[in-house]
């Protein structure tokens, strides 16, 4: 489907868990935040009836996050039926890394296709003040594993400050170089303030040419990560949701009062 600016939007990006094994500064309060009760969670069963729903509307490309997607149980099984779909092309995964060398092969079976991994350092100190406590070894053994299963192309999220040139980004460059990764730089983003930029080395962030459409994990499609608009599928129902999201797709960001990545999916 079209929306009123003309754009194909073709792409859902799925958060199945507001819940994360780490707590990373840009993303979390030290202390954690509020968890959704399970009850507000859509379970599997409501999640595959919004896929197959988004296919029929033209969605060919569907992203799994979090949260951490990995810590939610039952995400291998619920991949697999997303991969037996007819209509999905591209069927991806964000990740921490953390849990990956357990679940990249399992992940691979299922029919996963390709899978992005945050990584904003590669020195084991910084990772583990950043993440407030994450081991950054379990993301390395993540990442040997996801190209063991053959999951590619392997990309790396790199979250930075103000540039793609500071060291840690370009130790991350050298690192995937090395690897044989392919490396996006995001600048670290506000949604209350508005603050975004375009993706380097990806599409994210350019709202001329936006294709996307978000699911939170209570059941919100969201048009736009920088926006207050949420449409409830346990209110409106699948299709009405995903209709007007789409047809009430702001031109461009600006600022998002309601939401935090945690539990938008990013």
């Amino acid at each position: 489907m079209y929306d009123r600016f003309n754009r194909h939007i073709n792409y859902l990006r799925i958060s199945v868990t507001d819940r994360c094994n780490l707590r990373c500064n840009y993303c979390m309060p030290e202390e954690g935040i509020k968890l959704l009760p399970h009850a507000d969670i859509l379970t599997y069963e409501e999640l595959l009836e919004v896929v197959k729903e988004s296919v029929s509307i033209g969605i060919t490309k569907i992203r799994i996050t979090g949260g951490e997607p990995l810590v939610r149980k039952g995400l291998v099984d619920f991949i697999a039926k997303i991969a037996r779909l007819d209509g999905i092309l591209d069927l991806g995964l964000t990740t921490n890394g953390i849990l990956l060398e357990e679940f990249a092969q399992p992940l691979a079976d299922a029919g996963l296709h390709r899978i992005n991994i945050s990584l904003d350092t590669v020195d084991p100190d910084k990772f583990h003040r950043i993440t407030r406590g994450g081991d950054i070894s379990r993301v390395f053994r993540g990442i040997q594993a996801a190209k063991n299963a053959s999951l590619d192309p392997i990309k790396i999220n790199c979250v930075v400050k103000t540039s793609s040139g500071e060291t840690d980004a370009e130790a991350v460059k050298e690192f995937c170089r090395r690897q044989g990764l392919f490396v996006r730089f995001i600048h670290e983003m506000n949604l209350e303030s508005g603050c975004f930029t375009v993706v380097e080395g990806g599409k994210g962030g350019d709202c001329q040419s936006c294709n996307r459409l978000r699911l939170t994990a209570d059941g919100l499609i969201k048009p736009c990560l920088f926006d207050d608009l949420g449409f409830s599928l346990r209110h409106l129902g699948i299709r009405q949701a995903l209709e007007q999201a789409i047809s009430l797709k702001p031109e461009k960001g600006s600022t998002n009062q309601f939401n935090k990545f945690h539990n938008i999916g990013g």
